[in-house]
């Protein structure tokens, strides 16, 4: 579902990017907070992210379409981190996905930022998976949480493409034959998007439990470095191996534009702000299109440095209290 540039006018694209940089504003402040009684929280929304950002390289087979889908990841990092420090992780996903490989345009990116990660995490997670789920969270609540608000999430996500495109005015995509297509063939996604997810978090459920109680206890360390070994394990062997498996049919987004316009991929405007955009993609893009066998263990080896690096950048600097002054003592000849 990560836009183009092509699809989205420079108005809409302003209007969700000061959203997006709003919302993720206050997503840091509140994480930022969180790491002071928690400083484990963001080694954890490293591994996790690296984790996602690896599921997505899979694109699944959508039967008899023509069609793939992918995860995204949002329901799953907000059930296991909280929808503030999920939407944090979720963003440093897309946007490495975006400047690193070209995935989802620079000029596009504040609207996938809302579509994808404000989207699952501010919206679906708290007001369908939360209350699904309960506080004590049986396999099948958890499952059919998981399954309700990964449809609503990507029911959602692909309503909002139709309104950002159709507000942006620059392509020939008439917005009722382009809803037809965007909502069904998300639904079938959503659907994948929620057995994956309810798959994963019964997998946590069944071996870290407390890692989807919202008032978690503290585990012992040891306990905690072999959970983080678990998701960085599999977010290599997922970016390593199971990405060459994926499906080269386009995605549900490219689908629905090249049923509805004709073609995959419309004409990028050649106003400046489209201009600039695509020259800053072409400088950061060191791997495009994710042209290389060794793209997921790079995307999922720098997602792990950028994410640890933050660490130090959320942790709230500790005051060291002030040595107290030397006592008098009486000299050696008094």
């Amino acid at each position: 579902m990560h836009l183009s540039d092509a699809l989205i006018s420079p108005e809409v694209a302003a209007t969700a990017g000061a959203a997006s940089l709003l919302l993720l504003g206050a997503a840091v402040r509140k994480v930022r907070r969180r790491t002071r009684d928690d400083e484990r929280l963001v080694p954890l929304m490293g591994v996790t992210g690296a984790f996602v950002f690896a599921a997505q390289l899979i694109n699944f087979a959508i039967p008899g379409t023509g069609s793939s889908g992918h995860l995204i990841g949002g329901i799953l990092l907000a059930a296991l981190l909280g929808p503030w420090a999920g939407l944090v992780t979720l963003a440093s996903v897309l946007i490495l996905q975006c400047l690193l490989f070209a995935d989802g345009g620079v000029l596009a990116l504040g609207c996938n930022l809302l579509n994808m990660a404000v989207l699952s995490c501010l919206v679906a997670y708290p007001l369908v998976y939360r209350p699904i789920a309960g506080r004590t969270s049986s396999p099948r609540r958890i499952a059919l949480a998981a399954m309700a608000s990964g449809i609503v999430a990507l029911e959602l996500g692909a309503l909002a493409v139709v309104l950002e495109t159709e507000a942006s005015g620059i392509t020939a995509l008439p917005a009722g034959r382009f809803m037809l297509l965007m909502l069904p063939i998300h639904l079938l996604i959503g659907i994948g998007e929620g057995l994956g997810t309810a798959a994963v978090l019964c997998a946590v459920r069944q071996y870290r439990p407390e890692l989807l109680q919202p008032d978690r206890q503290r585990t012992d360390r040891r306990r905690y470095l072999r959970t983080l070994a678990i998701f960085a394990g599999g977010a290599l062997l997922l970016g390593g191996t199971f990405s060459w498996l994926a499906s080269a049919a386009p995605d549900g987004l490219e689908w629905s534009v090249e049923r509805t316009a004709g073609t995959a991929e419309p004409a990028t405007p050649a106003d400046t702000p489209h201009r600039t955009a695509d020259a800053l993609q072409r400088r950061t893009a060191l791997l495009p299109d994710y042209d290389t066998s060794f793209a997921g263990l790079v995307g999922t080896g720098m997602l792990l440095l950028l994410v640890f690096a933050a660490a130090r950048l959320l942790r709230p600097a500790v005051r060291k209290a002030p040595l107290p002054p030397p006592a008098d003592r009486p000299c050696a000849h008094d």
